[in-house]
C-alpha cells in the first residue's frame, strides 16, 4: 500500500467531480483556498485576542474549503459511519462526532494558556484524524486547523513557504507514524502525543530555517 493510500477514509462518498484527475485538480485548487481562509481566521484571531475561541464553526469553515464543489458533505460532518483504509483504528459512531468535536475545542480552549503552542496543535492534528469528522477531507482539515491554533497560540502567522502542512503533504510516512502511535496509546488508556510533538517541533524549525536561510544565505537545518 502506498503512502497515498495509508489512512484513506471508506465511506459512500457524494462526490460532485466523478473524473478522478479533474477531481484532483479541484482539491489542488481548493487547497490553496483553504490556506487562505486559515492564514485569514489566525489573523482575525490574533486581532481578537483573549475573546477567541476554537469552536466547531471553524472546523466545518476550513472543510468546506476543501471540499467545496467536490462533495455534497463539504462544510458538514459525515452522515454515517467510516473506516479508514490502511488503519486499525475503527472512527467513532457518525452520532457521537458533533459532542467529541465539541470536546475537543473545549480541551484547547480550557488548556489554552497551561499547553504549549506544539501541545495543541499536536493535540487537535491528533484528535481530529481520530474523531474522522468527514467522509472525505479528514487530514487536509486537521492540517489545517492545527496550524491555524499553532500559529494563533504563537500570535503571528509563521513565516516561510515550506509550511507545516506542506511538509506533511510531502512527506507522509512520519505523519501517518505519529498518528498511529497516539492511536496506540488511545487504546492503551492513554493520551501520549510525543511522537506527534517531536514531528511538528521539526516541522517548525525547518519552515523557520528556511526563512534564516533565505535571509542569510547560510544552511541552518538539514531538510528532509
Amino acid at each position: 500500500m502506498s503512502e497515498e493510500d495509508r489512512r484513506h477514509s471508506v465511506a459512500s462518498e457524494a462526490y460532485l467531480i466523478k473524473d478522478e484527475q479533474l477531481r484532483a485538480e479541484a482539491e489542488a485548487r481548493n487547497g490553496l483556498i483553504q490556506f487562505d481562509h486559515a492564514c485569514s481566521m489566525i489573523l482575525d484571531a490574533i486581532e481578537k485576542g483573549e475573546k477567541w475561541k476554537l469552536r466547531p464553526s471553524a472546523i466545518l469553515t476550513l472543510h468546506r474549503a476543501a471540499l467545496d464543489g467536490i462533495s455534497g458533505y463539504a462544510g458538514n460532518f459525515r452522515p454515517s459511519d467510516v473506516a479508514i483504509q490502511g488503519s486499525e483504528h475503527k472512527p467513532v459512531q457518525a452520532f457521537q462526532v458533533p459532542g467529541l468535536i465539541e470536546e475537543m475545542c473545549d480541551y484547547v480552549n480550557d488548556n489554552w494558556h497551561e499547553k504549549t503552542a506544539v501541545h495543541l496543535a499536536s493535540y487537535i492534528m491528533w484528535r481530529l484524524n481520530w474523531i474522522h469528522p468527514f467522509s472525505d477531507g479528514n487530514g487536509r482539515t486537521s492540517r489545517m486547523v492545527s496550524y491555524l491554533v499553532l500559529c494563533v497560540k504563537l500570535g503571528f502567522l509563521l513565516p516561510g513557504h515550506n509550511t507545516i502542512p506542506d511538509q506533511i503533504v510531502d512527506n507522509r510516512k512520519p505523519y501517518f507514524d505519529a498518528l498511529e502511535a497516539a492511536d496506540k496509546e488511545m487504546e492503551a488508556g492513554s493520551i501520549n502525543l510525543s511522537k506527534m510533538e517531536d514531528l511538528i517541533e521539526h516541522m517548525l524549525a525547518v519552515q523557520l530555517a528556511v526563512v534564516m536561510e533565505n535571509a542569510t544565505g547560510k544552511a541552518f537545518l538539514q531538510h528532509e
